[in-house]
């Protein structure tokens, strides 16, 4: 794996950190429209490529794995509080304890999604049998859920006045996470059957994600939908459509 792509998934935390630290005066209104296009990216993303690939190499039993995906992702947002879809907590917590879970809860689904990156590109030749270019979209969908995840934990470290050197420590740690998975993937010998299953699990934690996103957002009680974010929905499903062959 090229050491840029290391550097990319990093930046992606640095720059929802720095976006949230210059955006002292939070509102949710801040987050909804990105939120909704890295979703329907995300969603786009394992519809069009994942999936077929994974069940184009995969043997039978691909579907469970998918679910047990969406599953733990469920079990990782009773830690994290949902900050893997930007959820922002509504109350801050000054306990060390709290941050610790958030942030054991942010990391686990963090490796887990960047174990199969080393590998992905041979994977992906693998499957479709030509050149392996446009496989850095599943890069960018770690990276576009990435961003607001790292807004809103330093807007809940914020909010809960924990001191600079273990906000810096916390987001270091989550800036390293998904490069740490990356590296982890790369030492291990996976096959490409094994391969089929840890992407079948990361896209399932991304179907997880990816619904949250478009649908928690929505006023329940009038069921609205704003065209504003239909427009960024629209504009999420056309970003990864781009990358088809």
């Amino acid at each position: 794996m090229n050491i840029g792509l290391y550097l990319l998934l990093i930046l992606a935390v640095v720059i929802g950190a720095t976006l949230a630290y210059g955006l002292r005066r939070f509102t949710t209104a801040n987050l909804n429209y990105g939120l909704a296009f890295g979703g329907a990216y995300l969603l786009g993303i394992s519809v069009l490529h994942l999936l077929p690939e994974i069940y184009s190499v995969g043997s039978h039993g691909i579907g469970l794995w998918i679910l047990v995906g969406f599953l733990i992702q469920l079990f990782l947002e009773f830690l994290s509080g949902g900050l893997e879809h930007g959820h922002v907590h509504d109350h801050a917590h000054n306990e060390s304890n709290y941050l610790l879970q958030i942030l054991v809860g942010l990391c686990i689904h963090s490796i887990l999604e960047g174990l199969p990156l080393a590998r992905y590109e041979s994977f992906h030749e693998h499957a479709v049998g030509a050149d392996a270019h446009g496989t850095m979209h599943l890069v960018y969908a770690i990276m576009l859920h990435k961003i607001p995840a790292a807004f809103a934990l330093t807007i809940f470290i914020l909010q809960s006045n924990y001191s600079k050197i273990k906000a810096i420590m916390v987001i270091g740690i989550f800036a390293l996470a998904s490069p740490l998975g990356a590296l982890l993937g790369q030492l291990l010998e996976i096959s490409m059957d094994n391969m089929s299953i840890l992407l079948a699990i990361v896209v399932g934690s991304f179907l997880h994600i990816a619904t949250v996103i478009l649908f928690e957002n929505e006023d329940q009680h009038h069921h609205k939908f704003e065209w504003q974010k239909l427009l960024f929905i629209l504009l999420g499903f056309g970003l990864s459509l781009l990358s088809m062959h």
